[in-house]
Formats: C-alpha cells, structure tokens, sequence
C-alpha cells in the first residue's frame, strides 16, 4: 500500500468514529434516567478531556518547536478570537452547536496535518490519526445530542457526521500535496485550531459536563486526558 493511500484510508477511518459515536448516541435508550445523564455528562467530560490532551500533544508542539514566541502567541490568540466571535454569532441566532464546531475544527487541521507529516514523521501521523479516531467517537455522541436538542432530524444528523468523515481524506490530500515542506504553515494550522478549541472547551464544553451535586462526570475528562496521554507515550 503507498504511503498517500495508507494516509487517506487512516483520515477517513479516523473520521468514521463520529458518525459511529453519533449511532450510538441514536440507538440509546430515549427514556432519560438520573444515571443515563450521568453517563452524559461523562462523555461530555471525556470529549474535552481528550481535546485537552489533543491540543497539548497534537497541536501545540509543533507549533512551539517551528513557530517564532510572537507568530505562535499571535496564532494562538487569533484561533481563540474567531472561535469567540462565531460562538457570538451562533449565540445572537439562539443556537449553539460547540461540540460540532470543536469536532470540526480540530478535524480539519488534524487531517491537513496528518497529510503534511506522515511523509517525513510517519510516528507523528499516526499519533494524529489515532488520536483524531478517538476524540471523534465522543464528539460525534455528544454533537448527536446537541443537534437533536436544536431540533434537527435524526436521519440528517447521522447523514451529516457521515459526510463529515469524507473531510479527513479530504484534508489529508491537501497537506500532503501542499504542505509537506512547509513546516511553518502546518504548525500555524494546528496552533491557531488549538487556540480555537480551547476557548469551546471553557466556554461551551466544560459547562455541559457539570451536574448539579454529582461530582463524578468531570472525571471522564480526566479518563479523556489521560487516554490522549497515554496515546502520545505508546507512538511517540
């Protein structure tokens, strides 16, 4: 298998979990119970966790190992400032779909630059792929039921996630053929989605994880962490 295949059978398998996680979010049991939430919430928890743990061992290392201090702050600071203003504008429309947005945004520039390293880092894309596979099951659970909160019709929801996946080989192909000798380009990718979905994580995510005197939920993030931890030891 040539490399440029195995990169795009890896991006878009990497995205298939978050049309896998929103099928489990549509085969779960619809009668809500206090530990159904509860196990919500987790997930909810896990995701950031694992976003978490994304931005500090996919997306930032780069970035501070190819980037100037003012490029990589500059970067940083603008990825969390457009996330804010379009976090605003969802809001003034009385929606809010955080979870997609972060699946989205952190997918797009994880494929781009898993397409762009795997050529000279195969260690580093695989790091990517596997930890793009892992975020996107939760994130695709949870985006599941955030649309369905708004609303939205089951069918075009699992439609949505599914086409969404066709974005990583999409992505892949974009970086390989245009970025791979173009280090400062792909670590200003990343660096300005990890400033993005920082600030979802704080602003949207991490809220949603709270119950109201439960106290275990918040320890999926720490279970989402720990995973991307571990993911970046076992490749790296």
């Amino acid at each position: 298998m040539s490399s440029l295949v195995l990169i795009l059978v890896a991006a878009w398998l990497s995205g298939l979990t978050a049309f896998l996680g929103g099928l489990a979010a549509w085969l779960e049991p619809s009668r809500e119970t206090r530990l159904k939430r509860e196990i919500t919430h987790g997930i909810i928890a896990f995701g950031g966790g694992i976003l978490v743990a994304s931005v500090a061992f996919a997306l930032t290392p780069e970035g501070i190992k190819d980037l100037s201090p003012l490029v990589l702050a500059a970067v940083f600071l603008l990825g969390g400032g457009v996330f804010c203003v379009l976090d605003i504008q969802l809001a003034r429309r009385k929606g809010s779909v955080a979870q997609l947005m972060a699946m989205i945004m952190d997918f797009v520039p994880e494929a781009i630059s898993l397409g762009a390293v795997f050529g000279y880092n195969p260690q580093l894309g695989l790091l990517l792929a596997l930890m793009i596979g892992i975020q996107n099951l939760p994130e695709g659970y949870n985006s599941y039921r955030e649309l369905r909160g708004h609303h939205f019709r089951k069918s075009a929801i699992l439609i949505s996630l599914f086409a969404i996946s066709f974005l990583g080989p999409l992505s892949a192909s974009l970086g390989y053929f245009l970025l791979q000798d173009r280090s400062s380009i792909t670590a200003s990718i990343m660096v300005f989605a990890a400033g993005g979905i920082l600030y979802l994580i704080f602003q949207d995510i991490a809220p949603q994880a709270r119950m109201h005197r439960h106290w275990t939920p918040p320890l999926g993030a720490v279970v989402g962490f720990m995973v991307g931890m571990l993911c970046h030891q076992w490749v790296l």
